[in-house]
C-alpha cells in the first residue's frame, strides 16, 4: 500500500468514525458536571477520622484523594510508622478507583478467585479502612485510615468523618 493509500485509508477511517459519532449523538457535546472533594472537606474528613480513632484510644493517618485520585489532604498523628502514610493513600485510592470500600473488596478478594486478582495491580491495596465518598449519587473521592489497629478500626475510623461531614443526600 503507498504513502498515498494508506493516508486515504485513514482520512476516510476518521472520517467513517467521526460520522458514526456524530449520528449517535444529536444534542451538541456539553462539559462534564460534577462535584469534586474540597480542600476544606478533606481536611475536615481526615482530621475527624483522627479524632474518631482518638476517641478509641487510637493513632493513625488519614488521606484523602479526590476524584483523579490525587492526594488532597494527609494527617499523621505522631510516631505512625512510613509505611501507613502510603497504605492510607492507597487505601483512598483502592475506594475511589473501584468506588467500594477496600473491606468489602478483601472480603471478595479471600472467596473469589477472580476478585483475588486484583491483588496484582500494584495501585490497589485490599485492606480494610478505605471508603468512597458519595455526594449527590457521585463518587467525588474517598478517605484512607491506616494503623488505628486493625482493618475494623480504620474503617470505623473513616466512616465516622464521614458521617459526621459528609452526611447522606438522596
Amino acid at each position: 500500500m503507498s504513502f498515498l493509500s494508506v493516508r486515504l485509508f485513514t482520512a476516510g477511517l476518521a472520517f467513517g468514525m467521526s460520522s458514526a459519532f456524530a449520528a449517535s449523538s444529536p444534542q451538541p457535546a456539553q462539559p462534564l458536571q460534577h462535584s469534586e472533594v474540597s480542600l476544606a472537606l478533606a481536611m475536615q474528613l481526615v482530621d475527624g477520622a483522627l479524632a474518631a480513632c482518638h476517641a478509641k484510644g487510637r493513632t493513625a493517618v488519614a488521606a484523602v484523594v479526590d476524584r483523579g485520585g490525587n492526594l488532597v489532604a494527609l494527617l499523621r498523628d505522631d510516631n505512625v510508622g512510613p509505611h501507613n502514610t502510603a497504605a492510607a493513600q492507597r487505601k483512598a485510592y483502592t475506594a475511589l478507583s473501584t468506588r467500594t470500600t477496600t473491606r468489602l473488596l478483601a472480603e471478595r478478594a479471600r472467596n473469589d478467585a477472580d476478585s483475588a486478582n486484583l491483588n496484582t495491580i500494584d495501585a490497589l491495596l485490599l485492606l480494610g479502612g478505605g471508603v468512597p465518598l458519595v455526594a449527590e449519587r457521585q463518587v467525588i473521592g474517598a478517605i484512607g485510615v491506616a494503623a488505628a489497629g486493625g482493618a475494623s478500626m480504620d474503617e470505623y475510623c473513616a466512616m465516622q468523618a464521614i458521617a459526621q461531614f459528609l452526611p447522606p443526600t438522596n
